[in-house]
């Protein structure tokens, strides 16, 4: 996802909070992330109590981000007293019990007790100490609350920029009113109840005609039952549209080359062999017949026109050559053809009668004379050896 949420176009979220101390920072890497989790909450005052490694510095430049104004307006200091010494209120964080007679409080309760102080105009601090042993008792001693977190007993170590993200989280949870920075979309409008009676007397129709509703005696129930599942759901307008749509296409059939047609494979053969025995039962100066006749055969696919077209679409040797299934040329519909290569796939049955046959060659001959290259293929070889026949196809195309 470009960006992870990053928009350099909004403006800058910067207003009043606490101070966040960093006592004695080991790792840039460390002080660049807390400078990200502050910018992710809307804090920007950083100050560093002896950094162990040289100041600025590269790496926490890196880690930051992009929040580098916050470490370009970080100060350094040289003892905790003195960085903390215009602060009217101190919380110390520690996930070690330090014994000592001071009131302990939650990420969310620290933010509670600073949300006041700092809308009054004081300076508040939070305490965050070393990444290997944090903060010691004398520095503690400074605070006036000690911060905790509910974690793992036996694991309660926080890496350093975990602590301040905790922490900044509560604060600007609070400080926004825990506002979110946005929500779903509405693209359309809840679905009113007449649109949603008629969906459901739409499906409870297409149920009918396939005897869902057995026993009779249960049909009240079910009824009941099927509504308040869309009911549950409250759909928009554009919800129970889409979902009418899918009804209805499950109901009808698809209209293309996948399964789904009025025919299966078997039937599909046959009306094609009727079709060609009859010289496709139209009148040579028509085209309106024809184009009729194409989208029929392209509703009722036979199982070897599906398997070689699926197969076609998935090689990578026959993307872009703008092959169609079931398409007029001419006065002849042609099974497969690529107008941009001038080729005709021509899928041949393996029982075909003689007056079938007649046809298909003067199909061929017809193509042949208006630089067609057509190539026969038995639907039989599909079946048996795809591989082979898609080479068959790939030869002729580099011949063409």
């Amino acid at each position: 996802m470009p960006g992870a949420g990053t928009d350099k176009t909004k403006r800058w979220v910067e207003t009043p909070g606490p101070v966040v101390i960093l006592v004695e920072p080991q790792l840039g890497e460390n002080i660049g992330a807390a400078a990200r989790a502050m910018a992710n909450f809307g804090l920007s005052r950083l100050r560093l109590v002896r950094p162990k490694q040289a100041w600025p510095n590269n790496k926490a430049r890196m880690m930051a981000a992009g929040a580098d104004r916050i470490l370009d307006g970080a100060v350094l200091y040289d003892t905790l007293e003195a960085a903390i010494a215009d602060c009217t209120f101190v919380l110390a964080t520690t996930a070690r019990a330090h014994d000592q007679a001071k009131p302990v409080v939650s990420a969310a309760a620290a933010a509670a007790l600073m949300a006041p102080r700092v809308a009054s105009g004081e300076t508040v601090a939070i305490l965050f100490g070393r990444e290997r042993n944090g903060l010691e008792n004398d520095e503690v001693a400074l605070a006036d609350r000690i911060v905790t977190l509910p974690v793992n007993p036996a694991f309660a170590s926080l890496n350093l920029a975990q602590a301040v993200v905790i922490v900044a989280y509560e604060w600007f949870k609070r400080a926004s009113g825990e506002t979110l920075p946005f929500a779903m979309p509405r693209k359309s409008a809840p679905a009113p109840k007449q649109q949603l009676l008629a969906f459901f007397a739409s499906v409870e129709r297409e149920l009918e005609k396939v005897e869902f509703f057995r026993p009779p005696d249960k049909r009240e129930t079910m009824q009941i039952n099927l509504r308040n599942i869309f009911t549950r759901m409250q759909p928009t307008q554009q919800d129970i549209q889409t979902l009418h749509g899918v009804i209805i296409s499950i109901a009808e059939g698809r209209k293309g080359p996948a399964r789904g047609g009025v025919l299966d494979g078997a039937e599909a053969e046959m009306l094609r062999a009727l079709l060609a025995e009859h010289g496709s039962g139209r009148v040579p100066t028509e085209r309106g017949p024809v184009r009729g006749l194409a989208r029929l055969l392209r509703r009722n696919p036979t199982e070897a026109e599906r398997a070689l077209w699926q197969a076609l679409t998935a090689d990578r040797r026959f993307a872009g050559r703008g092959f169609k299934r079931q398409t007029p040329v001419g006065q002849h519909i042609c099974d497969f053809v690529s107008f941009p290569l001038r080729l005709v796939i021509d899928l041949v049955p393996a029982d075909e009668t003689v007056a079938a046959a007649k046809a298909r060659s003067d199909k061929r001959a017809w193509l042949k004379a208006h630089d067609y290259t057509v190539v026969g293929i038995f639907d039989r070889d599909v079946d048996s050896d795809m591989a082979a026949t898609l080479a068959r196809i790939e030869d002729a195309i580099g011949k063409n």
